[in-house]
């Protein structure tokens, strides 16, 4: 990862990639992947810990009950993106997190089936190799909008189940790749 920037750094070297099974940790992950349309990883990133606090510790079960008056207090939070979509994407897709949670038992359990409950390893040599999207990504999204949930389209799924570890796409030259 060619950069000098600590918190990305820090961010690439223990939790990019690495396998994501705490329901909790994987909404927080589909919330900030979310935000990331259209952005930098690096914007969301940096803006992390004020999206925990705005968002409840990205407690489903908390946003998943907000209202108009935390949709108000959110828009005007000058610590987060403030992006009326995303924010009510947001709230929808705790509410559908909520179901599936219901449905499947855990959201992990229901997540990982679109990689048959393993890490898919790339074994990339370069990022001109870096996919971003894969059919796996494309079911994930399909299954996800049929359910609900907003601002999961094949590309940020993707992005997604890289982030979760659910495919393994460090460089094959990355110290992370064989730790993974």
């Amino acid at each position: 990862m060619a950069t000098n920037d600590v918190l990305m750094i820090k961010y690439h070297d223990e939790e990019w990639g690495v396998p994501l099974h705490d329901d909790m940790k994987i909404f927080e992950f589909l919330v900030l992947d979310a935000f990331q349309a259209g952005l930098s990883w690096k914007t969301v990133l940096h803006k992390r810990e004020n999206f925990r606090k705005a968002f409840n510790g990205f407690d489903p079960f908390m946003i998943a009950k907000y209202d108009e008056n935390d949709f108000q207090r959110l828009m005007s939070d000058a610590g987060i993106i403030r992006n009326k979509a995303k924010i009510n994407g947001t709230i929808q897709n705790a509410r559908c997190f909520l179901e599936v949670q219901k449905d499947f038992g855990t959201f992990d359990k229901y997540i990982w089936q679109f990689t048959g409950g393993k890490t898919i390893a790339n074994h990339l040599q370069s990022m001109k190799e870096m996919p971003v999207s894969s059919s796996e990504s494309d079911a994930m999204s399909k299954d996800l909008r049929a359910r609900g949930f907003k601002f999961v389209g094949s590309t940020i799924c993707y992005a997604f189940m890289q982030a979760a570890g659910m495919v393994n796409d460090h460089l094959v030259h990355c110290r992370r790749y064989q730790k993974l």
